[in-house]
């Protein structure tokens, strides 16, 4: 059953290949899994650190930020050497690290609306942890015309979310509508972050992806993880799609086509 594994893949997977839910048969769908992960700071930190733990066989990590020292203390991916370098390439060094059989790709560009459906395709799921709401709705609008799940998260301060958007939505548009105007929602800069909530936060973006790529638990669409950090409590809240919303109306359309 298990025959097309190595035998350092079998000893590196051990703990996930014993849960009922992953086994052999999930354990590949991993290996052939493509994932692109948008933004390698406080939230793609620990997902991409756990996605290429976890055996997931091709990652593109897409950031056009460098590494600064003031990133460090949430940004667990990249070190005091790495200040002043592309964070793709510290991401890239640091994951080979990891797990050497995973192929990550470093795409040193910012990701924009008229770009984000070229550098999307082909993966089978989509983390999104950049810090500006324009990448956001990018993302989600992208994956929904391309029909490939997005995991979308966002942190300030002691709190996170974490909203897990399917093929055919409800979506990032249907829960908070269009992009706020600019300087209306306070910023990580000003308004600071715990570190940890990033880790946190970034976890369960990980966690929604493997999810997601084995097909297992619950459906994941029409529900916002709230973490916050001061209670401490993780919520969900449910949400519907909005009849209203372009980007889930042209990704049922084509779905049904």
């Amino acid at each position: 059953m298990s025959d097309d594994f190595s035998e350092t893949e079998l000893e590196r997977y051990s703990r996930q290949l014993v849960l009922r839910e992953v086994g052999p048969e999930g354990q590949r769908r991993l290996r052939a899994a493509a994932v692109a992960v948008v933004g390698a700071g406080g939230l793609g930190s620990p997902a991409l650190l756990y996605l290429a733990a976890a055996g997931v066989g091709r990652i593109t990590v897409i950031d056009d930020d460098r590494a600064s020292l003031d990133n460090l203390q949430r940004q667990v991916l990249h070190d005091t050497a790495s200040v002043g370098e592309p964070k793709v390439h510290s991401a890239l060094r640091r994951l080979d690290a990891l797990n050497p059989s995973v192929r990550v790709r470093a795409v040193e560009r910012r990701l924009e609306a008229a770009n984000a459906a070229s550098l999307l395709r082909d993966h089978d799921l989509v983390l999104e942890g950049s810090d500006n709401f324009a990448t956001k709705f990018a993302v989600n609008d992208a994956c929904l015309a391309l029909g490939i799940t997005a995991v979308i998260a966002g942190i300030l301060r002691f709190e996170g979310q974490v909203l897990v958007v399917p093929p055919a939505g409800p979506c990032y548009r249907c829960l908070f509508g269009g992009e706020p105007d600019p300087g209306l929602v306070p910023s990580c800069s000003a308004d600071g972050i715990l570190g940890p909530v990033a880790g946190v936060v970034g976890s369960l973006q990980a966690s929604e992806a493997l999810r997601a790529l084995l097909g297992a638990g619950e459906p994941q669409g029409g529900r916002l993880l709230v973490f916050e950090a001061l209670r401490p409590r993780l919520r969900a809240v449910e949400f519907e799609r909005d009849p209203a919303c372009a980007a889930c109306a042209s990704a049922v359309a084509a779905a049904r086509r």
